[in-house]
């Protein structure tokens, strides 16, 4: 399935779905709030030596496995926004991820995604389209705009001759002929990446999504789909593996080797989108965040408010977005959670605003309805 969006002045924009829950204060340490090191207990990071926190701005700091991360912060190519959530306010994850990518104010309200709904106004020509990084596009790409997916196959290639006796079967027919056409254009441009992966390097989940492990070969290979100049210009990666119920460990262990692996991930799709990074902007966010609190069995519980990350060469970064409260007992909702201060809805709607010019009438009327307190920052897009 196939949609092309020519967006304006050549521009990317790419959503990176954190499935699971991602632990916001785990990723983005508030080390300067004298509650911090109470509140986390064994979950908090050392103040100084291995495993402390890469500082920001002597209040909040990076997970040491954050080091592209802090890079394109000392870049000014990295905003965070700390104490974000949707309009959810329960802790299931299949509805938190209902309302994260439908854009709705409650689960199961809409039924299209707001990124296909955000690609509907935008004009549509046979160059450029929206690429889903995934078995099958996710929710958040589901509707009445047609969008591909990829993922690098797990059996052997075909060989030319049986592409031959294919291209010849599809020639009379155009929707498959186009189709078969699209298809191998994004798995010649995709190879110019892939040439270290083999079929068991992408493990999956089984909702489609990348493990952890396979984060860094599927970025690069679809960094290179997203930078060719008559390739996609929208792109989603769907992410798995944030549910950190136990063991979730502090400056090492099952969340810092997963942080890594984005980290590492997240460089090399910088690395080959080339040229094209300077005009990308990316949203990394979560369904929720977890208690500030470690569980008994050292991990954390499903949370309300996390974070998210905004990045890329087109984005004006170098800040924090927090409206912080403290991480006392009594500053938590219910006691326990990081209260939630910003609606990712925000953020989405600046990125497609600002970013992809989508017309805010658009925005509030179509692709995030009843979303008017949902204020889009300024100043988060470079002119």
């Amino acid at each position: 399935r196939l949609a092309f969006a020519k967006l304006p002045d050549d521009r990317r924009f790419i959503v990176v779905i954190l499935r699971g829950g991602l632990d916001g204060l785990a990723a983005v340490p508030a080390h300067g709030d004298p509650d911090y090191a109470s509140a986390r207990r064994s979950l908090a990071l050392p103040k100084s030596g291995p495993g402390a926190p890469i500082d920001l701005d002597g209040f909040f700091g990076l997970h040491p496995s954050l080091h592209n991360l802090a890079q394109m912060w000392a870049d000014k190519e990295l905003a965070i926004f700390h104490n974000v959530s949707t309009p959810y306010r329960d802790r299931s994850h299949f509805d938190a991820q209902n309302v994260l990518e439908t854009g709705g104010t409650k689960p199961h309200l809409l039924n299209e995604g707001w990124l296909n709904r955000a690609l509907a106004p935008l004009a549509l020509d046979s160059g450029n389209g929206a690429l889903a990084v995934s078995s099958s596009p996710p929710l958040l790409l589901d509707g009445k705009v047609r969008v591909a997916s990829w993922m690098p196959s797990r059996t052997p290639p075909p060989d030319e001759e049986f592409l031959a006796r294919i291209t010849a079967l599809y020639a009379k027919d155009p929707v498959l002929s186009a189709g078969l056409k699209n298809a191998l254009k994004t798995r010649a441009a995709a190879a110019m990446g892939m040439h270290d992966m083999t079929p068991d390097a992408s493990p999956q989940k089984p909702n489609g999504g990348p493990a952890p492990g396979g984060i860094a070969p599927l970025m690069e290979g679809a960094g290179k789909i997203l930078a060719a100049d008559d390739g996609p210009r929208v792109g989603v990666f769907d992410i798995t593996g944030w549910d950190t119920h136990s063991n979730q460990g502090a400056g090492d262990g099952q969340l810092a080797r997963r942080l890594q692996l984005l980290d590492e991930g997240l460089a090399s799709l910088k690395t080959s989108l080339g040229p094209a990074w300077q005009k990308t902007a990316i949203v990394a966010a979560s369904e929720f965040g977890r208690t500030v609190a470690a569980n008994g069995t050292g991990g954390t519980d499903h949370g309300t408010a996390g974070i998210a990350f905004l990045f890329g060469g087109a984005v004006a970064g170098g800040n924090i977005h927090a409206e912080w409260r403290g991480l006392a007992r009594s500053a938590l909702r219910d006691r326990r959670d990081l209260p939630a201060q910003t609606d990712t809805r925000a953020i989405f709607k600046a990125a497609l605003g600002d970013h992809l010019g989508v017309p805010k009438q658009v925005l509030e009327a179509n692709v995030f309805p009843d979303s008017g307190a949902a204020t889009a920052p300024k100043g988060l897009i470079r002119a």
